[in-house]
């Protein structure tokens, strides 16, 4: 049996975690309701270097999108358990006349995919932290952004 990889450095986990924002299409969303009760849900995303943001669609009936109105704390994973991208931060709720349509362009093209019907709204997420790590090794420098700032 062999041990894990060598830990990457924090520059080098940054750039990985980059990559699966620009290239991943799936992450999981964990939001709570007022109450307390607790939503996890995979959904489809774009990542927008300009702004540094997460644009995500769900109904807006559903318990992502009611949690989160009209802004509210949101955890988003990528990866699997050995390979963890793991983003805190808030959420608002935009309408999709709201959501630039250079925007709404680019999650159509990624995602193959186009919400624009009523029914739909566009989760805008801004990271307040980042952390990544694959294995016990690079738990202890997996904070790679704090109160919205990269640290790397």
């Amino acid at each position: 049996m062999t041990g894990p990889d060598p830990a990457r450095s924090r520059e080098q986990r940054k750039q990985d975690t980059l990559d699966r924002l620009r290239q991943d299409e799936d992450a999981w969303v964990a939001t709570a309701s007022a109450d307390g009760v607790p939503t996890l849900v995979p959904l489809s995303f774009l990542w927008d270097d300009d702004t540094g943001t997460l644009v995500m669609a769900t109904r807006r009936t559903n318990p992502t999108a009611v949690n989160v109105t009209p802004a509210g704390p949101i955890r988003i994973t990528l990866g699997h358990t050995r390979d963890v991208v793991l983003i805190e931060g808030g959420a608002r709720i935009l309408e999709g006349a709201d959501l630039p349509s250079a925007t709404r362009g680019a999650f159509a093209a990624k995602l193959r995919w186009d919400p624009r019907t009523p029914v739909w709204v566009f989760l805008d997420i801004t990271p307040d932290s980042v952390r990544a790590w694959r294995e016990v090794n690079e738990l202890a420098d997996r904070d790679l952004m704090l109160a919205g700032t990269w640290l790397v």
